[in-house]
C-alpha cells in the first residue's frame, strides 16, 4: 500500500493540471478536500472506500480485465485508457494493491460482474411500419427541441442544483405547447447538451452559437447533429473501438456494479427512442446502422419517412397563416417573430395580432420588411385585413422614443402623444425607472436599453434611437454562449491543485521518507531503517518508532532493547515490519 501511494503521488505530480482535474472530477473528489500534498492525494484516492466507489462505476470490460490482472495478466491498452485516468492502475499496466483487494472482495459476492459477455445481442432490423413511426417521433422531437431553444434564446432556462430544468420553466414551456409532457424537457436538454447546443452556465442553461446555427438548419441536418452528439456523449462502456456504439439491447448490462446504471441506461434508451434511433419494439431503423458502426448518420434513409418541408403558406383574411406541411425551419423562425403559432403539427397555424406584429417590430422588423417577407412566402397574397393590421401597428409603433442624452448620460423619453406620456409617468409598474419631467420629455437614470425593454414589456409602442437619432433595432435574445463557456474541471479544482503543488517538495524521496516516519510514529509501528554511517557504510536497525522532532527520530531498538535517537538526514530508507 505504501509503495503504491508513493508511485501514485509521483504520477499525480507529473501530469498537467487539466489531466489532474479530470482525475479528481471522475473520482468525485470534493474541491475543498483537506489535502496538503500529492501524498495526501494518493492516500485519499487509494482509500478503500474511494476505490470501492470507483470500481463500482467501471464498465464490464474493465472489470473483466481487472479480474485477470489480479491473477497476473497485464491490463489491455483499451482498459488502461479507462483505469489510469481514474488513478486505478499504475504505469506498469497493473492495478494498485487497493484496487486488487477490492476486486477480490467483490468477485466473491458478484462473480457475474467480472464475466465477459459470451455473445453480443443480435440487432433486429425494424419493420417498415416501426421505422416510419420512429421517423415520426424523431421529427416531433426535433420540433420540440427547436421550441425549447427558441424559448432559451429569449430567456435562458433556469437550472436547479441537480442540473434539471426548473419547475417554472417546465410549466412555461408546457403552457406554450412546446412539450407534450413536462417530463420531456430534461431529456431534450440532455440531448441538446450532448450536441453542444446548450451549455450549463451558473444556474442556467444557455443556448450556444452552435444552437443558434442549429435552429436554421433543415430537419434532417438538425437530427444528424443531435444523433452524432448523443453518440459522442455515450459512456465508455457503450462505445466501440471504431467510434460506434454497442447494440442498444446490451446497454442495461454494461455497468453491472453501478447502482444507478439501470435508471441511466433506461434514460439513454428513452432518449434514443425519442430521436428515432430505436423503435418502440426495440428494433433498429436502417438509418441507425451507420451511426452504430462509427460512420455518419444516414439522413437520406431517414428523409424517406419524413414529410417534405415547404416554403409557402396560405395567408387568410381572418389574420392567420396556414402551412399545409412542415415549414422550412428558417421560414418558421422568421414567421414566428411576427405571428403566434397556434397549432403545432405537420400542418401548422399561425395568428397575427397587434401584439405579435409589435413584438416583431420591437425585434427590428418594419412594415416594409414584414410585407416583403409575407409576399415571398404567401400563396394567396396579403389579405387586406392583414395589410391594414401591419400598417396600423407600424403607425402606432414608435409613438414613444427613447435615447441617451449625450450631455447628461441620462435616458430621455419623447412621446408625440402627451396623454401617453402622462400615463407612463403614473404607471406603477414603471416606477423603478424613476422618470422625472424635463420640459415636454421624461428622463431616467436607468440605461436606454433597460428603459426600452421595460416599456416594451408593458406593451407601450416604443422605439429606441441611436446616437444620430435614427431608429435602432434592439434584440433581447440572450447572448449565445460558446460551447466551452461552462466551468471546466481545472477551474473547479484550481485551488486544490495549487495547494498540492505548493505543498509538494521538489525532493520526492525526502518528502516520502518524512511521510513514512511520521506515519510510523503516529501508529507506533515497528520499522527497519537503513542508516548511513560516518564511514560511508550502511547499517539496518529495527526500531519501534516513538517520536519525531528536531530532525531526529526516536525509537526502541528491538535487537539491543535500548532507546536510540537517529538524525533523519542519515536515514536513507525505511521499510515496514508491521504496516499501519
Amino acid at each position: 500500500m505504501v509503495s503504491d501511494e508513493r508511485a501514485l503521488a509521483i504520477r499525480l505530480a507529473t501530469i498537467d493540471d487539466d489531466a489532474l482535474a479530470r482525475t479528481f472530477a471522475q473520482r468525485g473528489v470534493i474541491p475543498s478536500a483537506n489535502w496538503h500534498d500529492f501524498f495526501d492525494a494518493a492516500a485519499g484516492l487509494l482509500d478503500p472506500a474511494s476505490v470501492e466507489r470507483a470500481v463500482a462505476r467501471l464498465p464490464r470490460s474493465a472489470l473483466v480485465s481487472l479480474a485477470a490482472a489480479v491473477d497476473g495478466a497485464p491490463l489491455a491498452a483499451a482498459d488502461l485508457e479507462v483505469l489510469q485516468p481514474l488513478a486505478l492502475a499504475n504505469d506498469d499496466a497493473a492495478p494498485y494493491g487497493a484496487v486488487s483487494a477490492r476486486v477480490r472482495a467483490v468477485a466473491t459476492t458478484r462473480p457475474d460482474a467480472f464475466e465477459a459477455e459470451t455473445t453480443s445481442p443480435p440487432v433486429v432490423p425494424a419493420t417498415d411500419t416501426d421505422a416510419a413511426a420512429a421517423a415520426e417521433r424523431a421529427f416531433t422531437t426535433v420540433g420540440a427541441l427547436a421550441d425549447v431553444l427558441l424559448a432559451g434564446l429569449h430567456t435562458p432556462l433556469s437550472r436547479t442544483g441537480t442540473g434539471a430544468v426548473s419547475a417554472v420553466d417546465r410549466r412555461r414551456l408546457t403552457d406554450a405547447g412546446a412539450l407534450g409532457s413536462a417530463e420531456d424537457i430534461d431529456d431534450l436538454v440532455a440531448a441538446a447538451e450532448a450536441a453542444d447546443l446548450v451549455t450549463p452556465l451558473g444556474r442556467e442553461w444557455v443556448v450556444t452559437d452552435a444552437g443558434m446555427q442549429w435552429l436554421e438548419a433543415t430537419t434532417t441536418h438538425r437530427w444528424a447533429i443531435v444523433a452524432e452528439g448523443l453518440r459522442g456523449a455515450l459512456p465508455p462502456g457503450l462505445r466501440t473501438e471504431d467510434g460506434g456504439f454497442r447494440p442498444l439491447a446490451s446497454w442495461p448490462d454494461a455497468y453491472p456494479l453501478h447502482t444507478e446504471w439501470t435508471d441511466r441506461a433506461a434514460r439513454l434508451q428513452r432518449i434514443a427512442e425519442a430521436w428515432g434511433l430505436l423503435t418502440h419494439a426495440g428494433t433498429e431503423p436502417e438509418w441507425t446502422a451507420s451511426l452504430r458502426a462509427g460512420g455518419a448518420p444516414d439522413t437520406e434513409k431517414l428523409a424517406v419517412h419524413l414529410p417534405a418541408e415547404i416554403d409557402r403558406v396560405y395567408l387568410q383574411a381572418d389574420l392567420t397563416a396556414i402551412a399545409p406541411g412542415p415549414l422550412a425551419p428558417a421560414l418558421d423562425l422568421r414567421l414566428r417573430t411576427i405571428a403566434t403559432r397556434e397549432s403545432r403539427a405537420q400542418a401548422s397555424t399561425y395568428r397575427f395580432s397587434t401584439d405579435s406584429l409589435g413584438g416583431g417590430m420591437t425585434e427590428g422588423e418594419t412594415a416594409d420588411s414584414i410585407r416583403e417577407f409575407l409576399r415571398g412566402i404567401s400563396l394567396t397574397g396579403i389579405p387586406q385585413p392583414l395589410d391594414y393590421l401591419v400598417e396600423s401597428t407600424a403607425a402606432r409603433h414608435g409613438l414613444i422614443r427613447v435615447r441617451t442624452d449625450d450631455g447628461t448620460g441620462r435616458t430621455r423619453l419623447e412621446a408625440t402623444d402627451l396623454a401617453l406620456r402622462e400615463t407612463i409617468l403614473v404607471d406603477q409598474a414603471l416606477r423603478p425607472l424613476g422618470f422625472v419631467r424635463d420640459g415636454h420629455e421624461l428622463t431616467s437614470r436607468v440605461t436606454r436599453d433597460a428603459v426600452y425593454w421595460s416599456l416594451a414589456d408593458a406593451r407601450y409602442p416604443v422605439v429606441a434611437l441611436d446616437e444620430s437619432g435614427a431608429p435602432e433595432s434592439l434584440h433581447r435574445r440572450a447572448k449565445a454562449a460558446d460551447s466551452t463557456a461552462h466551468i471546466e474541471p481545472r477551474d473547479t479544482y484550481a485551488r486544490l491543485i495549487a495547494a498540492l503543488r505548493a505543498g509538494h517538495e521538489t525532493d520526492a524521496d525526502a518528502a516520502w521518507l518524512g511521510r513514512e516516519l511520521e506515519q510510523a510514529v503516529r501508529n507506533k509501528s515497528v520499522i527497519v531503517v537503513v542508516v548511513k554511517m560516518p564511514d560511508g557504510s550502511e547499517r539496518s536497525l529495527t526500531l519501534e518508532a516513538s517520536g519525531l522532532g528536531g530532525g531526529r527520530l526516536r525509537g526502541r531498538d528491538k535487537a539491543a532493547d535500548v532507546e536510540r535517537t537517529l538524525p533523519v538526514s542519515s536515514i536513507v530508507a525505511v521499510s515496514w515490519v508491521n504496516a499501519p
